[in-house]
């Protein structure tokens, strides 16, 4: 399926639903998310929604499509490019070749904790991690919380980084994720979100990688029985707009709007943290084993990672600022 195809058939979806309102807004926003309706992230963005349209006087509307309705992220991404999706929870994994700066806090490891990520992201590190996502058409407006990744395996528990070795672990379509995992001796094996489940019922591939939410949210401890605390991951996702659309807003409202995503960023770690502990909750009593083990291996073996991904005095300076961070 062409770009242009994919691009018209969104546009009609959202236009027969816009369609169908009785009160339509001067303004309509479409905003696209892969994750189900209740997920944190689209929660969030319905909280932006709800602050704009009553500090416009309802003259804007921001419609969630979530489940992936618009698509999965490598396509919305193109048509929030094109402007015919508006808005878009993004994951940092398919910004990293388009935009190098979202390669540095998509790192392994780069992270000491949650609240170290929370102080990179809320600062000026961030400012200069959003800003420069406008050079590929996007206005970045908010880091959301993505907790932190682990692997998660069908038939054998990974233990230690040697049981890694050989096992086609899924990967986002990312060259940094591919080079992370093949750096564990794992096999990298690129694939959309959706299609997860069915390669690990399969045996298409051994194991994946996520957070406790979409562990949970997927079902795939259906099938991966063993989840391991490798954390190796603690990368947030981004909250953008067009920049299409965001040049078609007044000053005004561009500000009501950039208010409102900041104000946002609270909600969803608050609902992220219910969350997270509820999908924990969920996974284990599922009778899925939950391994901890010693981090250091993994991170030992990240330099050759960090030497092609962080490769300009730029990036370099961008790593070093954000583990100067306490």
């Amino acid at each position: 399926m062409s770009i242009i195809t994919k691009l018209m058939g969104a546009l009609a979806l959202s236009t027969s639903l816009i369609a169908g309102s009785a009160f339509a807004a001067d303004i309509v926003l479409r905003s696209a998310d892969i994750h189900p309706d209740g997920y944190p992230t689209v929660e969030a963005v319905k909280y932006v929604g709800e602050l704009v349209k009553e500090r416009t006087g309802g003259r804007i509307e921001i419609q969630v499509f979530h489940s992936a309705q618009l698509g999965e992220e490598k396509d919305t991404i193109e048509q929030t490019q094109f402007g015919v999706i508006d808005m878009n929870r993004i994951n940092m994994a398919p910004l990293n070749n388009l935009v190098p700066e979202t390669s540095i806090p998509a790192l392994p490891f780069i992270f000491k904790s949650i609240d170290h990520m929370h102080k990179v992201v809320d600062g000026e590190i961030g400012d200069e991690i959003l800003a420069a996502l406008e050079s590929q058409g996007l206005i970045g407006l908010a880091f959301y919380d993505s907790g932190a990744r682990s692997f998660y395996t069908v038939n054998k528990p990974v233990r230690s980084i040697d049981d890694l070795k050989g096992m086609k672990i899924r990967v986002q379509q990312s060259d940094m994720w591919l080079a992370t995992i093949e750096a564990l001796g794992a096999n990298a094996t690129p694939m959309a979100f959706g299609e997860v489940y069915s390669a690990l019922q399969t045996g298409v591939i051994d194991g994946a990688e996520n957070n406790w939410p979409s562990l949970e949210s997927s079902k795939h401890y259906e099938v991966a029985k063993f989840y391991t605390l490798s954390e190796h991951s603690m990368s947030p996702e981004v909250f953008a707009i067009s920049k299409i659309s965001w040049d078609k807003l007044t000053p005004e409202d561009q500000a009501i709007l950039k208010q409102a995503a900041k104000e946002s960023v609270a909600k969803m770690r608050e609902l992220w943290t219910a969350r997270e502990k509820q999908s924990e909750e969920t996974v284990r009593a599922a009778g899925v084993e939950v391994i901890t083990l010693d981090k250091a291996p993994f991170a030992a073996v990240m330099q050759p990672v960090y030497d092609r991904f962080a490769s300009t005095p730029e990036l370099k300076d961008l790593v070093a600022r954000i583990q100067a961070i306490e």
